[in-house]
This record gives structure tokens, sequence and C-alpha cells, in this order.
């Protein structure tokens, strides 16, 4: 493991878009490659990154330089996939793109990393490594609320479970994403067209309305279960080895850990794999 480098893992063939440009180019990229971010080049250098939460955290904007994550960190191709997995870990995200002399010749992502993993002998359980507490959705809400939830929780999936408090399904940003939609408004402003005046004249200033056009992501008026995907599920005694080749064969990034019962106890996630790589290293 330690004598992996990033160039043994990384993607070359790397979906990216460019600035000055929009967010429907962004969705379209997201959509057809199925990728969950894409860097953003300038001049055919990487200056920032996009993704699917930083689309739903700003329905409204439509320019990319306005959505983007600026000055992002990346890695060389000669770097160790440990040191790799490291920056991923410890700055909370989810992509590096690979550059040398400047240019981008690959990316390397959080579902690379766990591929590298499955192919390991990491036979240590996962019981010390999942998380307990746990952000869950009921199926039968409204899907706008649901992805409130998980904004405001500052979770990229849930859990989904029904009136019986059974595990049914999970959501995550790509579902949403799936079942957005652009909508198009038009709203008013209103000005004071007229002299500054003390607050006792207001009525003698001139009103003037302006209509402008807004455009922003709205997810679509459905329940959870229209959105939910089935749900693949661990115990507490799995190998971390093994749930990386469950994640990496159904291209997840969870897996709801569930008792003996069925009964949901626990989340696990991409990142809690990767940092037990980190610690056996």
């Amino acid at each position: 493991m330690d004598g992996t480098l990033v160039r043994d893992v990384m993607v070359g063939d790397v979906a990216y878009v460019t600035i000055p440009g929009y967010r429907d180019e962004v969705l379209k990229v997201l959509k057809e490659r199925w990728v969950s971010g894409v860097p953003v080049l300038k001049g055919g250098k990487v200056v920032g990154m996009v993704t699917r939460t930083d689309l739903l955290r700003n329905p409204e904007e439509d320019q990319i330089a306005m959505l983007m994550t600026r000055n992002p960190y990346t890695v060389r191709p000669d770097q160790t996939l440990v040191e790799a997995a490291r920056l991923l870990a410890d700055h909370d995200i989810r992509r590096l793109p690979v550059v040398e002399d400047s240019r981008l010749v690959g990316i390397i992502t959080v579902a690379d990393v766990i591929r590298a993993i499955s192919e390991m002998d990491l036979d240590m359980p996962i019981d010390r490594h999942f998380q307990r507490g746990v952000v869950v959705v009921w199926d039968e809400m409204p899907l706008p609320v649901a992805g409130a939830v998980m904004e405001y929780a500052a979770v990229q999936a849930s859990p989904v479970i029904n009136s019986q408090l059974q595990l049914v399904g999970m959501v995550s940003d790509r579902d949403l994403i799936a079942k957005s939609i652009i909508e198009e408004t038009v709203e008013r402003a209103d000005m004071n067209s007229g002299p500054e005046m003390d607050e006792w004249s207001w009525e003698s200033k001139e009103t003037m309305s302006r209509f402008y056009q807004v455009s922003r992501i709205t997810l679509r008026n459905i329940l959870v279960s229209e959105a939910m995907v089935k749900a693949i599920t661990a115990i507490k005694s799995s190998k971390v080895s093994e749930c990386a080749m469950i994640m990496r064969r159904n291209k997840i990034d969870q897996l709801p850990v569930v008792s003996s019962h069925q009964k949901l106890i626990g989340l696990l996630t991409d990142r809690n794999l990767i940092q037990a790589m980190i610690m056996s290293s």
C-alpha cells in the first residue's frame, strides 16, 4: 500500500468546465458523466471546483465563477495514495485535481481511493469506524423538505425510514439533483426615483417598479419514496476492504449499518473507510 502512487489510481479522462460559463453546463456534465463535481479551468489551469452541493446551496446563482470553490487543493501524479487520502480526509473534500507542470492530467476522488482499498487486505471490522449518529428522513416526506433537512444537517446522504421505523432506502444529493428542475420566475423590485428627502416627506417620492427574471434550481414536489434508492447494508463485523468492495461494485458512498434484527444503528461512509486505511498505514 505504501508504494501506491496517485498516478496508479487517478482517472485520466477528466470531465471539467471552464469560465466564463454557466450553471446549466455544470448540470449537464454532472448528469451525463454521473459525477458529483468537476474542476473549473481558466486558460488551461485549474482555478476552482464546482460540485452538486454548490448547486443545491446556491439555487439562484447562474455563473460558474460564483458557484465554484476557488484555489482548490491539488496533488501531483508522483505523490503517494496515502498523502492524497490524508488531504481528502483533513480538508473534508471528495476530489483532488492531479496537476503536472500547471496542467490538469487527472483527478483522484474518494471513489478512486475506495477502489484501491477494496483491493487491499484490510480485514479489521468496521465497528470502530462507522458513525452512530445518523440524520434520517421519512419516506412520506416531501423531497424539498428532505433536501432542506439534509442541507441544514450538512449531510450528503440520509437513510430513509417508514412509519414503522424500518429502513427502506437511502437518498443522497445525487438523487436530489436527478429530481431537480430549473424554475424560471419573474420578480418585482420597487425603487424610489425621487430626490432624497427626510422621513416626513416620503409621500412626495416617486416609485418605479422593475421586473426581472430569476432562474433557480428547484426540487420536484414529490415524496422521498419516489427519489430514494434501495439500501445496501453492512453489520458491525463487516470488514473494511469488504465494505469498500460493496461500495465500489454498487457505486455508492455509504452503507447503513444494521443490527441482527435489521434495526438501523449507524452509517458507514466512504470517508470512514479512508480514515481506517490511514490509521493502518
